[in-house]
């Protein structure tokens, strides 16, 4: 299986995502903000960072990149794509998910091993997980805050849209501890944890948890693997 990772100007974990896709069994392909080919990618994913333009709103003009338009173009046809962090934002701003993500409430970059809880584990991304999983993933950003009008919120809560929850202390002031999202049809989730930094032992989060059940992270790739599988 291929999966493309875009790089946009500042992204700074495109390497780490490739390394996990190849990690999962699946081969990383370089993909360009500037270019419309998406190489004929099975799926896609939008690495962190700090992308070019953020000082306006984060995301917002790695949103009108060339490749952008074709990533939506695709994901609205089924492909699927993981935004993380940075590429979360990328997907609001792109109109793929819902609502926005705001500077932290706290106003401080937030850096640290994050508890997580699995809330739908039926997605392209997430169904090596089951519903309750509790994982840990490396969160980092300073406008993480996710933000939704209350008729949205009461939508992504209603039809099961919320993908993962953040456990224990919320780190941004995201409403109803919200860290990541899906779309209603499953194949694009954005979250803004890092799962790339949670791939193999010794190199990410090693807690007793991690440790029994695999390292967390890595499932969000295999989660992909497995469905592409089923769709073949």
């Amino acid at each position: 299986m291929r999966i493309g990772v875009v790089t946009f100007p500042g992204s700074l974990d495109d390497r780490d995502a490739q390394r996990a896709v190849r990690l999962a069994g699946a081969e990383p392909v370089a993909l360009w903000h500037g270019s419309h080919d998406l190489d004929g990618v099975e799926a896609i994913v939008l690495p962190g960072g700090f992308s070019y333009g953020d000082y306006l709103r984060c995301g917002a003009i790695a949103a009108q990149s060339p490749i952008m338009t074709e990533v939506v173009a695709a994901a609205n046809k089924g492909l699927p794509v993981l935004g993380i962090c940075n590429g979360f934002q990328i997907l609001v701003e792109s109109h793929l998910l819902p609502g926005g993500l705001i500077r932290n409430d706290h106003g401080d970059f937030v850096c640290r091993d994050q508890r997580l809880r699995v809330e739908n584990a039926d997605t392209a991304w997430t169904n090596a997980f089951s519903a309750g999983d509790e994982i840990t993933i490396p969160l980092k950003n300073g406008e993480g805050g996710f933000i939704a009008d209350a008729e949205t919120l009461n939508r992504l809560e209603g039809e099961g849209q919320v993908a993962f929850r953040y456990l224990e202390k919320n780190p941004n002031g995201s409403l109803n501890h919200i860290a990541g999202l899906t779309n209603a049809r499953g194949n694009v989730v954005g979250l803004m944890p890092h799962p790339e930094h949670a791939v193999e032992a010794g190199f990410g989060p090693d807690t007793d948890a991690a440790m029994r059940s695999g390292i967390d992270g890595l499932k969000f790739f295999t989660s992909i693997l497995e469905s592409t599988l089923a769709r073949a």
